[in-house]
């Protein structure tokens, strides 16, 4: 079971400074971009307040039959995530408490809980925390650069270069009107022997509470003729959360989520 790959997004007005004294789109740096991103998605003080963010609804399971599995996912500061996914009255768990993870996955008959492989421990540990890649990026040791502006969606958007305090890259690009996310780049995967490129678009942006949040996120992998999408049905803002949830799961799997 491959980590689930959420964002959240937010949303406030940009602001009423005069049209006049703004850079024409094509003129604006990586920083202003940047900066009219956070705005769109809530501002600063907005993301700044949250604490936790959970996110429930449904992944497509893909194949020949293609079926909806119920999810949950529960994220907090401090890098902190919980994601489980049911099917068949069985739910696959999988924990990371900032530092380490751990996953149980029943679908695969393998109750046991098992550590993260050091790919995923890499992938994890490389993640951005519940606000994003660009709020607070600076502080992060993330850096932001300016690659150009490329269709999305037959839409025009600004393609940035985004590499991460641990040295990763990847690709985000941001919709030249509204200056939300549209795709991000992400964690390639292994498939028939090599790696393929991995690409997430963001859709359906709705707010929640001061934040913007993005319904449905789409996944298409390089040379794979479907796509996998989630949607995202309940939006939780700052609820509480035990740190149990983050430590590693018992050996019994976890009953089915809650929506």
């Amino acid at each position: 079971m491959k980590r689930l790959l959420l964002i959240a997004c937010g949303v406030v007005s940009l602001g009423t400074a005069a049209a006049a004294t703004d850079p024409a789109p094509s003129d604006l740096t990586a920083a202003q971009i940047v900066d009219r991103n956070v705005a769109a998605r809530g501002g600063l003080a907005a993301w700044r307040s949250i604490d936790t963010l959970t996110m429930a609804g449904q992944l497509e399971a893909g194949g020949k039959r293609n079926s909806e599995l119920p999810f949950v996912m529960r994220m907090k500061r401090g890098h902190k995530s919980r994601l489980e996914i049911t099917f068949k009255d069985q739910t696959a768990v999988q924990v990371y408490d900032g530092k380490q993870g751990w996953k149980v996955r029943p679908f695969l008959n393998r109750n046991e809980v098992e550590p993260y492989t050091p790919a995923e421990a890499k992938a994890a540990a490389a993640w951005e925390e519940l606000d994003g890649p660009l709020v607070d990026y600076a502080k992060k040791g993330t850096k932001v650069e300016l690659a150009g502006t490329e269709e999305v969606d037959g839409k025009k958007a600004y393609k940035l270069k985004v590499t991460l305090k641990g040295g990763e890259q990847r690709g985000m690009w941001i919709d030249a009107a509204t200056f939300l996310e549209v795709k991000i780049d992400g964690q390639p995967r292994k498939m028939d022997g090599k790696m393929r490129k991995v690409a997430i678009f963001y859709r359906d942006f709705r707010p929640e509470g001061a934040v913007k949040v993005p319904h449905t996120l789409e996944t298409f992998v390089d040379g794979v003729k479907e796509s996998h999408k989630m949607t995202i049905q309940r939006v939780a803002v700052n609820e509480p959360m035990q740190e149990a949830l983050f430590r590693k799961p018992q050996l019994m799997v976890a009953s089915a989520p809650s929506r």
